[in-house]
């Protein structure tokens, strides 16, 4: 039997210890999860796809049932595309909730089928995001604490050659 996923999708430039926190909670939760990486041409990421793809697989290692893909387009499309119902979404604060909770609705609109779960981020990564992470290590600052250690020679690498 193969089980309908959940989807817990971002653009995860880079991958953070919050992230790598809702996909361990995600993979006790579900028995297939989706850790979906979008890929939006109007952005401009400082990983490309198969990068953060590679840090999240690299984050994932020990979590069988997980799966890292990419998607272009509408989440709500690649989900359906995969027959999964369930969204996962992780919320640092208020402020999150409220976008959040918007695209959901929007999401339940477009396809009523699939639900939107929100799971709250552990409080010891609360304040760390992904645009933080990147501000921190282009300054050369240390970052070790809020990313798993492949991400952050990634990051070196990323501001030495810049």
């Amino acid at each position: 039997m193969n089980a309908r996923p959940a989807v817990y999708a971002g653009s995860f430039d880079p991958v953070t210890l919050g992230h790598v926190d809702l996909m361990n909670r995600a993979a006790r939760l579900f028995d297939r999860v989706i850790v979906a990486v979008g890929a939006h041409p109007t952005r401009h990421p400082l990983f490309n796809v198969d990068e953060r793809i590679q840090m999240l697989r690299d984050a994932a290692v020990t979590l069988p049932n997980i799966e890292v893909v990419s998607f272009n387009g509408l989440l709500i499309d690649f989900c359906k595309s995969i027959d999964a119902h369930i969204l996962l979404r992780g919320l640092r604060h208020s402020m999150d909730f409220e976008y959040e909770l918007q695209i959901a609705q929007a999401n339940a609109d477009m396809a009523p089928d699939v639900e939107t779960l929100f799971l709250p981020t552990a409080s010891k990564y609360g304040f760390i995001t992904a645009s933080l992470i990147r501000e921190i290590a282009s300054h050369g600052g240390d970052v070790s604490r809020y990313v798993p250690p492949g991400v952050v020679l990634a990051l070196a690498e990323k501001f030495v050659n810049d």
